[in-house]
C-alpha cells in the first residue's frame, strides 16, 4: 500500500496491494493526482503541493469507482516522494469491494488485527441476536401458554379477564355469553375422563366454529365456557347464535365406539344495557342468567336485563 513518485508526480512504483485494487490499470507511469483526489489538505494540484504536505496526514480517494478512501503520509525522496497509504475507516468497504485477505497487508500492519476484532464482534453480535430471538420466541410462547387452556387450546380465565378489561376501558359494546354443559358429569362417570376430555375438545371446536375471528372463546372451568362477542348486542342475532350452539352440542360425540351425550345451557348479558358496563358485574349477571336456563332446561338460553327491575328473559328452544 505504498506508491513512489517521480519529480513530475508520476508513479514509478506501486505496492502489490495497491496494484490489486486497480488490476485493469497500469499504475506505473500514471500521474498520481489523476489517480487520486487529495481532499485534505486542500489545494493540492501539483507535485510541488504534495511535497509541501510532507509529514501531514493526507486524506485521499480514488477518482473512479469504487471511490475508496485512504489516509496517507508523504516522505520526500530524491526529487520525488514516497507515499505510504492505509484504508483507515474505509477498511471494511475495501475488504468487501476488493476481496482482500490478510496476505494483502504487511505483517506489522495492525489492520489485520482490527479486522479480526471486527469479525469477532460481528460473530458475537450475530450470536447475541440469535439468542435474543430465541429468548423472545420463548417469552412469547410462555405468555401464550399462560393465557391458553392446555386441553382445548382456547383462552383461559386469565386471558378472558384481560380481554374484558380492555373492552371495558375502551367503551366498546359486546355480549358476554356463559355456556355450561348439561350431563357432562355423567359422561365422566360412565365413559371415563378421557371421554370427557374428548368431549371438551369437541365443544371447543363447536364454539370456535360458531364465532368470528374477532370474538373470544374461553374455557373458565371444568365444563364452563365464556364467549365475548364484540360489537354484537342484537338479541335476535345473539339468540340465533346461542340456539345453533345448543343444537350442535346436543349431537352425540363418538368416542371409542361409544356415544357421549350432552347438551348446553347459556346465559347472556349485554354491555348496552348498563349505564357503565363493568365486566365483573356482567360476568355475575350472565352467571345468574345461566342458572336460570339450567333450572328451566336443559338446553335453554336466557338474557339478563339489569334495568330498574332486573329480570330474566328465557328464550325457549324449538
Amino acid at each position: 500500500m505504498h506508491v513512489m513518485l517521480s519529480g513530475t508526480g508520476h508513479v514509478t512504483h506501486a505496492g502489490a496491494t495497491l496494484r490489486k485494487l486497480r488490476p485493469a490499470e497500469r499504475l506505473n507511469g500514471a500521474r498520481f493526482l489523476e489517480l487520486f483526489e487529495v481532499q485534505r489538505p486542500r489545494g493540492v494540484s501539483a507535485m510541488a503541493d504534495l511535497r509541501r504536505a510532507a509529514g501531514v496526514k493526507l486524506h485521499l480517494q480514488f477518482r473512479d469507482p469504487p471511490m475508496t478512501g485512504f489516509k496517507g503520509v508523504l516522505v520526500p525522496w530524491q526529487d520525488g516522494a514516497v507515499i505510504n497509504l492505509s484504508f483507515g475507516i474505509s477498511i471494511l468497504d475495501a475488504v468487501r469491494d476488493y476481496a482482500l485477505t490478510s496476505a494483502d497487508f504487511a505483517a506489522t500492519d495492525m489492520t489485520v488485527e482490527m479486522l479480526y476484532l471486527v469479525e469477532a464482534k460481528s460473530a458475537a453480535m450475530a450470536a447475541s441476536r440469535k439468542l435474543n430471538q430465541r429468548l423472545q420466541v420463548a417469552k412469547i410462547a410462555a405468555e401464550e401458554q399462560a393465557f391458553t387452556d392446555t386441553l382445548t387450546g382456547l383462552k383461559n380465565r386469565r386471558a378472558l379477564d384481560h380481554v374484558l378489561d380492555r373492552l371495558g376501558a375502551s367503551g366498546a359494546t359486546f355480549a358476554l355469553m356463559h355456556v355450561d354443559l348439561d350431563h357432562f358429569k355423567a359422561v365422566n362417570d360412565t365413559l371415563g375422563h378421557p371421554a370427557g376430555d374428548h368431549v371438551l375438545q369437541e365443544v371447543a371446536r363447536i364454539l370456535v366454529g360458531e364465532t368470528r375471528d374477532e370474538d373470544t372463546v374461553a374455557r373458565v372451568g371444568g365444563d364452563e365456557f365464556v364467549l365475548v362477542l364484540q360489537g354484537l348486542t342484537d338479541t335476535g342475532k345473539l339468540d340465533a347464535i346461542a340456539r345453533r350452539i345448543i343444537t350442535r352440542l346436543e349431537q352425540p360425540v363418538p368416542f371409542e365406539g361409544e356415544l357421549a351425550r350432552i347438551s348446553g345451557s347459556i346465559g347472556t348479558s349485554l354491555s348496552s344495557l348498563y349505564d357503565r358496563p363493568d365486566p365483573d358485574r356482567m360476568m355475575a349477571d350472565a352467571d345468574l342468567a345461566l342458572y336460570t336456563s339450567k333450572r328451566q332446561g336443559p338446553a335453554q338460553h336466557t338474557f339478563y336485563d339489569p334495568g330498574p327491575d332486573p329480570k330474566m328473559l328465557t328464550v325457549p328452544g324449538p
